[in-house]
């Protein structure tokens, strides 16, 4: 058995070992975000509409998928049900439904084709669809007085719509995603590869207004888990809509991605143009944009399939190494996850470094789904 081989079966089995530990010690319908001295405390009782509270769900629905084992079933479903409290209170919604539910209950109707969890998705695709601007062609993103913001997160987002096209066989949803899509690569996406966190368009007309800085250092700078959402959001708008433009979106945005990173030792900072001290880093990203280049060698030529590949392997290892924590009584596996360059708190535990990780291993060991 070669090296990378061994390394990937005892990671896998890590994989589930701690993911078992850590639902036998948070229960059925708990819904983790943050460790917090290495225990998760249940997001989903201090705020059911904040939008991480999917990934758990997702990962307890792909390890179900690779294993059989009904334990994560159940667990995913009372998360399921859970949220459905989130549609009752409406207004902390917005554009993040997609991460909320693609993972929970359309990952559930994918495997398990129940009607009650189709039902769950296509609610949250109307929401989403809802935000629609017209005028402009974008989905806007927050809530509160900002009517033209959207931000590169909503990449992600927008495979809710792709399924629900597919589920009625509607294609309204498709071309919303597809405007939104249009609009983000024209505007968000830098001729280089580089992306912007937030671009403010006028919503009465679609013009740019401007573009900010958001979760990354600031104006014209290049946080790193925005390239990554646009890496897989890219991949995955391809994934449904075979239009080469987004191909060719993620793999500019990889490139840029896998160049900068070669320099930090395939750990990526939080910011790849922020200055040179602080040094800060961010293992979500490198994990969420493993997934994206594992999509986009789905989709290219032989010749070009390694060099994404390669890449998504050489970042897991470089988290493998020196960025998780595997001792069963912790909760958390992925550590120095670092939500946004100015946060005070950083390097972190968070739920979605932990999923991406896991969603990557599980592609290189075709285990997992689509889920997006």
């Amino acid at each position: 058995m070669s090296d990378y081989q061994a390394w990937l079966d005892a990671t896998y089995a890590k994989i589930v070992a701690k993911v078992t530990a850590e639902l036998g010690r948070l229960g059925d319908s708990a819904i983790p975000y943050i460790a917090t001295n290495d225990r998760y405390d249940d997001i989903g009782a201090k705020d059911i509409c904040w939008w991480t509270n999917g990934f758990w769900g997702g990962i307890l629905w792909q390890l179900y998928h690779a294993t059989g084992d009904e334990q994560y079933a159940t667990a995913a479903r009372a998360n399921e049900v859970r949220l459905d409290q989130a549609f009752l209170e409406f207004k902390g919604l917005h554009h993040d439904v997609g991460f909320m539910w693609l993972p929970t209950a359309v990952a559930d109707y994918r495997l398990t084709k129940d009607d009650r969890a189709m039902q769950r998705g296509l609610h949250a695709a109307e929401l989403l669809a809802g935000r629609y601007n017209p005028r402009g062609q974008f989905i806007r993103s927050w809530n509160r007085d900002r009517a033209g913001w959207v931000i590169i997160d909503s990449m992600f987002n927008i495979q809710l719509l792709y399924w629900a096209s597919d589920a009625l066989g509607d294609p309204r949803f498709k071309f919303i995603a597809n405007d939104h899509a249009d609009k983000v690569m024209h505007n968000i996406v830098r001729p280089d590869g580089s992306v912007a966190h937030i671009a403010v368009f006028d919503p009465n007309n679609g013009d740019l207004l401007e573009t900010l800085g958001g979760q990354g250092y600031g104006v014209g700078s290049s946080w790193s888990r925005g390239q990554a959402w646009a890496i897989s959001g890219f991949a995955l708008a391809y994934a449904h809509t075979k239009n080469p433009a987004y191909l060719a979106t993620a793999k500019r945005v990889a490139n840029y991605f896998i160049a900068n990173v070669a320099t930090t030792g395939d750990v990526p900072l939080v910011d790849f143009r922020a200055p040179k001290t602080p040094v800060l880093i961010d293992t979500s990203a490198s994990a969420c944009a493993a997934c994206g280049m594992l999509e986009i060698a789905k989709h290219v030529p032989a010749l070009e399939q390694s060099l994404y590949i390669d890449a998504a392997i050489k970042m897991l290892q470089a988290i493998d190494a020196k960025h998780t924590d595997w001792d069963l009584a912790h909760d958390g596996i992925v550590t120095d996850a670092t939500a946004a360059y100015h946060d005070q708190v950083v390097e972190q535990k968070i739920i979605y470094a932990d999923y991406y990780f896991i969603e990557a291993i599980l592609r290189l060991r075709q285990q997992d789904f689509l889920l997006w």
